[in-house]
């Protein structure tokens, strides 16, 4: 039985005068449920000798590896990682087993009193360790999780017909979620059936991981999403890990298992961005023209693969940025490191290489004595070009008509030779950048890996009712997806209803993931919908779905990286002004701009607030998110340690959207969601390296980093 403890949300009128509650999963009461935390880790990477237990009290219990009915891995890309460790621990923080019982302090007593004994093993704690670590230093070949190269043209002929050669190094470090609502799930098992509730992105996801997990027919398995509280990336696939522990712990107990995080065990054991070192080489011709590309391109993946492999695939396809190079090569490793475990993060792999091809184009500005703008328009993308995989451009690039709002806008071309030298009390800088992200999931992989359903269903009350598994979790998908919905139908707002995913109730139509929710499962919704309005008399009740099929242009050749790697992009330029204080060295945006082409908004405000959202938090990653580990312990486990943008850190932002109506999208809409993110780093370190006259290669880049490349200039 579920009841809410939070009596103003099953009070209607109470609701109606405060606007409403959102009930969490720590706001749901399950009777008799127990709590449950988690044993982890202390080592980075150890053989478990012996677990050493106490005395358990009546109603306690230790749920672990050996109470996984099924396979103790957690199901994702590659089935690496363990529900909980065997013989060995991998990472700081790595769950070995939990603790179950009525009492929380009791809990905490009892897991104080374990003792594990270990016998280290030497860990693997960064990119370039991996490189001296040998074969199998933790049980993967030459410690790569996966290793991928992307050739388009003649690399070779180019470097040696060269005039000049650029070649630097870019680097950024891990990056926090910090969703407001920690990681929670609550499992229950009756009738020979497992329950979990919890706040996540990917109900299927974790349906997939359960029924791996239990070894049980998907029937006796139910998913359900409650109100989530913001993700990033952050609650697509770690979800799955903690959905089986508390599944586990209901089997054996037979009660419901609360598992739900404080903010610093979320903080220390929860997936983060990759971190990546990155090197560029460039070949220019006689005319300053770039006429090849070769990018290395490094990511730190963790202790566990994960999703790694598709992150830097996404990192790949961006190497050679929004620019036409004819010739280009990009190899890309993801190493396995003693690290907590790297995993989806908003842009998913783009904003590192961005970053880096952003800056390196500075640099060649630089080289060159030229105004970066000028290089970047001699090379940007149009209709009709080759993407780095081959693919073709089919629809309308807008840059210059976006790049010409966005110098109107900021006035970027005087302050860049106003800027210029400046010297004295404060030393100002402007930067911009130029930017895509590739909607949707790889090349035919909506196709052949999700095969998305949407569903409409029409009540005997005239409602209707949409029926995917797509979550809101604060990115507007709610209001969105009901929009188009009732704008086909012509009925009301409030006579479509979506309520929060239920695997028992909705189709399979794909994570929430991807910036493909609005593009993808909405245009379904779209299509769905005008199939309704054709049969709407035909029955009181009706349901229709539809089910994804890709555009006919969609040429992918998996194996090879050749074609269409995405179905379409979305762009943006974003222009950021800066403020170095000499002395101190702190820096202080003074001018936000930003221009998109995001097809057609369907609700301008949800854009608005995802575009200023997404440069606010890029623009964290730019400055401020410091995340560093100490023998593969990470050390800003807390809200005081580890330092994001707050509400008034920055100027109000100058935003405009350009019209480019996509013909599969809803009513022209493509990919938003994480398009504003991409751009903001790049532009910040442009305009910090205008304004302080060195070379910045890498985020964050804060007052430290700044004196400590200030003292090497000198």
């Amino acid at each position: 039985m579920i009841k809410k403890i939070s009596e103003p949300v099953n009070r209607p009128d109470a609701a109606a005068k405060t606007g409403g509650y959102a009930c969490y999963i720590d706001d749901m009461y399950f009777e008799g449920a127990l709590f449950a935390a988690t044993l982890r880790s202390e080592r980075p990477r150890a053989v478990i000798e012996d677990i050493e237990m106490p005395d358990l009290p009546d109603g306690y219990y230790i749920v672990d590896k050996d109470d996984v009915p099924g396979m103790n891995r957690v199901k994702m890309l590659v089935d690496d990682q363990p529900f909980f460790a065997e013989d060995t621990v991998n990472y700081i923080g790595e769950p070995i087993l939990l603790v179950a019982g009525p009492d929380r302090a009791k809990i905490e007593t009892i897991l104080s009193m374990i003792r594990v004994r270990y016998a280290d093993l030497e860990p693997v704690l960064s990119i370039e360790e991996t490189a001296s670590a040998g074969k199998d230093p933790i049980y993967s070949t030459d410690n790569c999780f996966a290793y991928y190269e992307i050739k388009k043209g003649d690399i070779e002929k180019a470097f040696d017909n060269a005039k000049e050669i650029l070649m630097y190094e870019y680097r950024t470090g891990l990056q926090e979620q910090l969703y407001l609502e920690p990681q929670g799930v609550v499992g229950v098992y009756e009738n020979g059936q497992v329950t979990v509730y919890g706040s996540m992105q990917c109900p299927y996801y974790i349906k997939a991981a359960l029924v791996q997990g239990l070894g049980w027919d998907e029937g006796r398995i139910r998913v359900v999403q409650a109100a989530t509280g913001g993700a990033f990336g952050g609650k697509e696939e770690y979800p799955s890990i903690i959905a089986g522990h508390a599944a586990f712990a209901a089997v054996k107990t037979g009660k419901p298992v609360r598992l739900i995080f404080n903010r610093r065990e979320d903080i220390s054991s929860t997936t983060k961005r990759h971190p990546s070192i990155i090197k560029i080489r460039t070949a220019l011709d006689g005319s300053n023209r770039i006429i090849a590309l070769e990018a290395d391109i490094r990511l730190d993946g963790g202790a566990y693969a994960g999703l790694s492999p598709v992150v830097l695939q996404r990192a790949m396809f961006a190497a050679s940025g929004a620019y036409s190079i004819p010739n280009v090569m990009v190899s890309g490793r993801v190493l396995a490191t003693n690290n907590v475990p790297s995993g989806a993060m908003r842009g998913f792999g783009a904003p590192q290489s961005f970053f880096a091809v952003e800056m390196h184009m500075q640099n060649i500005a630089r080289k060159l004595g030229m105004d970066p703008l000028d290089i970047k328009m001699d090379h940007i993308l149009k209709r009709g070009d080759s993407t780095v995989t081959g693919g073709e451009l089919r629809h309308d690039v807008k840059l210059p008509e976006m790049i010409s709002f966005a110098e109107e806008m900021s006035g970027y071309r005087g302050k860049q030779k106003a800027f210029r030298g400046n010297t004295g009390d404060v030393l100002r800088g402007i930067g911009l950048s130029v930017f895509y992200h590739g909607c949707a999931f790889t090349g035919s992989g909506e196709k052949d890996k999700i095969k998305a359903n949407a569903r409409l269903k029409k009540n005997e009350d005239g409602k209707v009712q949409i029926l995917v598994s797509n979550v809101e979790m604060g990115q507007g998908a709610l209001t969105t997806l009901k929009k188009i919905v009732s704008r086909v139908l012509e009925i009301p707002f409030g006579d479509v209803i979506y309520e929060n995913p239920d695997t028992s109730k909705v189709p399979d139509s794909g994570p929430t993931v991807a910036s493909r929710t609005v593009m993808i499962v909405g245009f379904l919704l779209e299509k769905a919908a005008r199939d309704l309005k054709d049969r709407w008399d035909e029955a009181s009740e009706l349901e229709i779905t539809r089910v994804y099929e890709e555009p006919e242009y969609i040429k992918w050749d998996p194996e090879k990286f050749e074609g269409d790697a995405y179905p379409v992009y979305s762009w943006g330029v974003n222009v950021i002004e800066v403020e170095v204080d000499p002395a101190t060295f702190v820096t202080r945006v003074t001018g936000i701009w930003g221009v998109y082409d995001i097809g057609a908004a369907i609700d301008e405000k949800v854009i608005k607030g995802q575009i200023e959202g997404g440069i606010t938090q890029g623009l964290g990653y730019a400055a401020l998110e410091v995340m560093n580990t100490e023998k593969g312990k990470i050390l800003q486990g807390s809200l005081t340690d580890y330092i994001i943008p707050n509400s008034v850190e920055f100027p109000e932002m100058g935003i405009r959207l350009v019209d480019n109506p996509y013909e599969y999208g809803p009513f022209g809409a493509k990919g938003a969601g994480e398009l504003p993110f991409v751009g903001a780093a790049p532009a910040f370190a442009s305009a910090v390296q205008n304004a302080i006259g060195i070379r910045v290669s890498r985020l964050p880049v804060t007052p430290e980093y700044i004196l400590e490349i200030s003292e090497s200039e000198n």
